[in-house]
Parts: structure tokens; sequence; C-alpha cells
């Protein structure tokens, strides 16, 4: 039956020799025997558990838990929660890293439609990412309350056409003036603006908001801090 050195053991297994020994001193791996100078002989079962060992590791199992496996010969039960919380664990940092991903292509993206780059911009951009989600589900939640106002709108006309009911269609645009104001309110309360010259973030008044003019993610305000009048880029407000 073969025997294996400790150098042999960790050349056969791609590690180094400190490892074993470490191994060793963790009861992970224990030498099948030592030779009369007292040098750590591994068998061939020693260096199939070893692989199993590196094998696990490559999974990112902790050493505690390598441990463990290599103790429980007879509870596959044991050996698969231990294998269950690693699966859940590599999909946390997968997602993690999925995120950072996203968020690094969405950046590359963003930077390559500017003709002209300041580095501060990043955190302005890192703010508008941030908030992106929340955003769009106020803008998703604005159509939504306004569709009930929508309905009524076309049935307002349909009946001053057909029918000539013309007050059903004033009543509508009363509605509607109540409800652009009402909507207008909890929408600038919902919203913030990054000066593109100071990168400061600014909640301007709802009379400045509502009358300036805009783009779909812009909107022509004047910085508080700089003094800045021109396009801000809306983001969500941070509560």
């Amino acid at each position: 039956m073969s025997k294996y050195t400790t150098g042999e053991m960790a050349k056969l297994c791609n590690v180094s020799v400190r490892t074993i020994q470490y191994y060793d001193n963790r009861k992970i791996l224990v030498p099948t025997e030592l030779s009369e100078g007292g040098r750590r002989l591994y068998s061939e079962s020693d260096l199939t558990k070893m692989k199993v060992i590196c094998y696990l590791k490559d999974l990112g199992l902790s050493l505690d838990n390598i441990a463990r496996i290599m103790l429980e010969d007879n509870s596959s039960d044991v050996i698969d929660l231990i294998l269950e919380e690693q699966r859940k664990k590599l999909e946390i940092d997968i997602k993690a890293k999925e995120d950072s991903l996203n968020k690094l292509d969405n950046l590359q993206r963003l930077l390559k439609e500017k003709d002209s780059f300041n580095v501060n911009e990043i955190f302005d951009i890192a703010i508008i990412m941030e908030n992106k989600n929340k955003l769009n589900r106020l803008h998703l939640t604005l159509v939504l309350l306004g569709l009930p106002i929508s309905i009524f709108q076309w049935v307002s006309i349909i009946l001053w056409i057909v029918l000539g009911i013309w007050w059903f269609f004033l009543a509508w645009l009363l509605c509607a003036i109540i409800f652009g104001i009402f909507i207008s309110r909890l929408y600038f309360k919902s919203v913030s603006y990054i000066c593109p010259d100071c990168h400061n973030v600014f909640n301007p008044s709802f009379k400045e908001a509502f009358f300036a003019y805009h783009t779909p993610k812009t909107r022509k305000l004047k910085c508080p801090n700089c003094g800045y009048h021109g396009l801000c880029v809306e983001t969500y407000r941070s509560k």
C-alpha cells in the first residue's frame, strides 16, 4: 500500500506543505501513521480525503463545515444541510455580484451618453441609479391614479357629442383641475433635483417646479447652493 509524505501529498493536491500540516492540527486530515523519525505518512485513503477537502474548499465551504462533513461519514442529512447552506450563501453572493455588474453597466452607459465628464458626476449617477426603481414606481402610481380621470374625460366627450350633455364635460374639467393640483403636489413632494454644476441635491418650491420647463428626466431650476440656473436631473427624494 502506498504511503505519502507531507510534501508528496501537497504536490499531488496542489497545496502547500503548511496547508497539510494545518489540516492535521485542526484534525481535519490526520495522517494514518508516523514514521520512526516522526514524519507524517498518509495512505491512499488519506489522499482521497484530501482531494475531497480541496473540492469542498473550492465550493467555498468553511473549514469548520468541511471538518463536520469529514466526521459525518454516515449522515447524509447533515451533509446535505451543510451543502444547502453553502448553496444559499453562493446564491446571495451571485445576486450581489449581479447587482454590482448591473450598476457597472448602467454607469458605463450613462457615461457614454455624456459629451464631457467630471469625476464628481459619478456621485450624481449613483444617486440616480439607486433611486431609479423608486422613481419608476412613482411614475406608474401616478399613471394608475390618472386612469379614472382619463376614462371620465372620454365618457364626457362622447356624451357631449352624442347626446349633447355638455355639463358632464365641465364636471370632468373641474375634477381634472383639482386632480392635477393634487397629483402635482404629491409628485413634487416625492422627487428631488441634482444640480449638474455643484452636484447639490435640492428640493425646489412647488411653484418653481410646477411652472419650470422640463424634459422627461430634467427640469429647468435654480440651484439654491451655487445659483446655477438650468436643467437639473430628477431623482426620487430620500426620506
